[in-house]
């Protein structure tokens, strides 16, 4: 369904072979996600994380739009990215405290049924949705549950629609176990640390969506996910130096606050979702 480039050969034997990953067929070209949705234009008001950068998203003919999910201390998902708005924290605070609070082009923070209203009118725009790391198990457990409550509402729940991507290991593996037809990406940032990402696949977590610096350190990685049968995103990649590197190494998605550069960029070599 999504996510991959040229098929290459393995370069090394592992101990484990992933089965039952979604499959995965882009023929070489590249996907562009938006990054908290198209926020960067007159059309979003420059607003992140705004219902208006997601339609801008989708009105651009863009395979994917991002987004950040917290839950409330009263359980409702909002979509922020930050876990605090205003110096409170949306754990430890009802939503009726950020109700009246508002984006820079005037809308109001969107909870995430507002959001999925607006999703739901393009099947051309995958959403792309980032479970934010929650203060402990149970909460991420809620924040989890309550998302797909509401896929579901929204007949969203559907692999071809959504994708999840998060920095928690504990939801990933969730994921990985209990919804294992989704492309599920674990996110990481640090090229220090020994990220290859056979050790995810060995967790029957089916793909990685690295910051650039880890590829650029690493890029002999995107081969490595490919040879096992996962997914590859990269964020955040705005300057055309760093987005020429990612489309030569191979990477499936891009995520970018210039998705009309990486439009540029790659021109015919742009994947979109039929």
């Amino acid at each position: 369904m999504l996510l991959v480039a040229a098929a290459c050969s393995p370069s090394k034997k592992l101990s484990y072979s992933p089965k039952g990953f979604p499959v995965i067929d882009q023929g070489g070209k590249v996907a562009i996600v938006a990054h908290r949705g198209f926020w960067n234009c007159e059309q979003a008001g420059f607003s992140e994380n705004s219902i208006a950068s997601l339609k801008a998203a989708q009105d651009a003919g863009l395979w994917g739009s991002e987004c950040d999910v917290h839950v409330t201390a009263d359980d409702i998902i909002m979509v922020n990215h930050d876990p605090t708005i205003k110096g409170k924290a949306i754990s430890t605070h009802k939503y009726a405290d950020f109700a009246e609070d508002l984006l820079p082009n005037g809308e109001k923070r969107p909870t995430f049924d507002e959001y999925l209203v607006q999703a739901a009118k393009c099947k051309t725009t995958i959403l792309v949705i980032e479970l934010k790391k929650q203060p402990s198990q149970e909460r991420e457990d809620k924040l989890l549950d309550l998302t797909v409550k509401a896929l579901k509402a929204h007949d969203l729940f559907d692999p071809t629609r959504v994708l999840f991507i998060t920095f928690s290991k504990y939801m990933c593996e969730r994921v990985a176990k209990e919804l294992p037809q989704f492309i599920n990406q674990f996110l990481s940032s640090d090229p220090i640390l020994n990220e290859d990402p056979a050790i995810y696949a060995a967790l029957k977590i089916n793909g990685v969506d690295y910051h650039r610096k880890m590829f650029i350190a690493h890029p002999e990685w995107v081969k490595n996910a490919h040879d096992i049968g996962m997914s590859v995103n990269v964020w955040t990649v705005n300057k055309a130096e760093e987005i020429s590197r990612m489309i030569e190494i191979g990477v499936d998605a891009i995520t970018t606050n210039e998705p009309l550069l990486v439009r540029e960029i790659l021109g015919s070599n742009e994947f979109k979702k039929k």
